[in-house]
């Protein structure tokens, strides 16, 4: 391997950590802001609304996606599009505390399909993201027609979004230092297995 490759593939790796730190933080914000307005007014309870809020983070929970999903780069960004158009289509369905996992886990699928020539069945997505396949099945369709299957995504509306997330990055920095580009070429996949300790895990996804 040369050391052109290895400082790619190192970049690849630093990246989508930070990319992953970027969505949660968005995402969190956004639901903390619903949180706020559903005490103000009643919500429209869907399909992705879990009786509680689940104890993984948002940030363990991408992390984990991106972990054993093996998409690549690019799906986390379309997710982000998806989720966007997803409220926007659906204004009485807004993102909170109690749905944004189950969004985020069903966006990632769905884009992963879209965009990957290679991707896991929603039987493996449902035991990543915790919960019974029949329900990923359901999620998946409630979040096609909530989007009116808008699945395309132009290169402008991609590198919109991705120069949002690089903004977001270098407001997050600390100092703002100079953050390297977004590099959404696909990485090395690693390819990740469930253990037999995978099963007490479920119990703190349980979303």
């Amino acid at each position: 391997m040369t050391t052109l490759q290895a400082n790619l593939e190192d970049q690849a790796d630093s990246v989508m950590p930070k990319v992953i730190s970027i969505l949660s933080s968005l995402l969190q914000r956004v639901a903390e802001s619903n949180d706020f307005s559903r005490r103000l007014q009643p919500q429209k309870i869907s399909v992705f609304h879990g009786l509680t809020r689940p104890t993984i983070s948002l940030q363990s929970y991408l992390e984990r996606i991106f972990k054993y999903a093996n998409c690549s780069p690019s799906c986390f960004v379309v997710s982000y599009v998806y989720l966007d158009r997803f409220a926007q289509k659906q204004p009485s369905l807004p993102i909170n505390s109690f749905n944004v996992h189950r969004l985020l886990i069903t966006s990632v699928l769905v884009s992963a399909k879209f965009m990957d020539d290679i991707y896991y069945n929603n039987a493996f997505y449902a035991k990543v993201g915790g919960i019974s396949t029949a329900e990923m099945n359901l999620l998946e369709v409630d979040f096609l027609f909530g989007l009116g299957f808008q699945l395309n995504v132009t290169p402008t509306t991609f590198h919109t979004y991705c120069s949002f997330l690089q903004k977001e990055m270098f407001l997050q920095s600390p100092l703002h230092l100079p953050e390297p580009p977004l590099n959404m070429a696909r990485p090395l996949k690693h390819h990740c297995c469930f253990t037999e300790d995978e099963s007490a895990h479920q119990k703190q996804l349980a979303v």
